[in-house]
């Protein structure tokens, strides 16, 4: 086990660095992570920093909803933006796959259920303020439903008067969902 911490700061035993891992591992960045992380956060829940649970320290709306950034690790490109309460928070920790809140259609969802394009969490974090979350993924194939790699597909220009698309389409929905 004490392979596992050998990139980890800290101090050099390991029950320091088990102390360090277990109080900020949904912090660090993934460079400075040790190789187990989500083994680590599996139990997020539970994990206390300064007497607080995470949970405590999150700023959830009246809906009950808190905003999460998407974010593809290895380019740092935004890929999308979706909603997630306590339930799908956990169930993504747990599951190391993407969970949100559907406001339209008030359900769970997996992003990737229908079109296969998945995303393996690498990192979830927290704002300063406990507002938004950041969590970073490997993604599998678009991340955008209407088939490109990221839903912020489109500029404003010309001082608002029109927009222009600065991404390739990486398939047409039709390809993506078989539907007409």
């Amino acid at each position: 086990m004490e392979a596992e911490y050998a990139d980890w700061p800290g101090p050099d035993n390991k029950e320091s660095n088990q102390a360090v891992a277990g109080k900020q591992s949904a912090v660090h960045p993934p460079s400075r992570r040790p190789k187990n992380f989500f083994a680590l956060i599996s139990g997020w829940a539970t994990i206390r920093l300064h007497g607080m649970s995470v949970f405590d320290q999150l700023k959830f709306n009246a809906d009950g909803l808190i905003p999460a950034i998407i974010q593809d690790q290895a380019t740092g490109r935004v890929l999308m933006m979706a909603w997630m309460n306590r339930a799908s928070i956990e169930k993504t920790i747990e599951t190391g796959k993407t969970w949100f809140w559907s406001r339209s259609r008030q359900k769970y969802w997996m992003k990737g259920e229908s079109s296969g394009h998945t995303q393996a969490v690498k990192d979830v974090a927290f704002d300063c303020d406990g507002d938004t979350l950041l969590i970073q993924v490997e993604q599998v194939g678009a991340a955008c439903h209407e088939g490109y790699r990221s839903c912020f597909f489109r500029s404003i220009e010309q001082a608002g008067a029109s927009s222009q698309v600065t991404e390739p389409q990486w398939k047409k929905p039709e390809a993506i969902y078989g539907k007409s």
